[in-house]
């Protein structure tokens, strides 16, 4: 976990860019000692939406599933994530 303050991001804004496209991982930004926000650059945060999106799919399916709806094999399932992933 990389914790910044915010003078710091600031004066070293294209490091700071370089290390968060690098790594994937976010950077933490601190005002007096206090962390307040996260920064991360586009592509991790695109990735991470599409998973939650397709996690969230999945949670509602199990509860579609445990209130007596649709079934789905493993291949149409797979599918259906593939699609999710995919943004189709």
């Amino acid at each position: 976990m990389t914790v910044m303050s915010y003078d710091d991001f600031c004066s070293k804004y294209d490091k700071a860019v370089k290390k968060c496209k690098e790594s994937g991982q976010p950077i933490y930004l601190a005002n007096n000692g206090q962390v307040e926000l996260v920064v991360m650059d586009i592509a991790s945060f695109e990735r991470r939406e599409q998973e939650l999106q397709a996690k969230q799919l999945v949670l509602e399916a199990l509860a579609s599933r445990l209130a007596g709806g649709k079934d789905y094999s493993l291949e149409e399932s797979k599918d259906l994530i593939n699609k999710i992933i995919e943004g189709k």
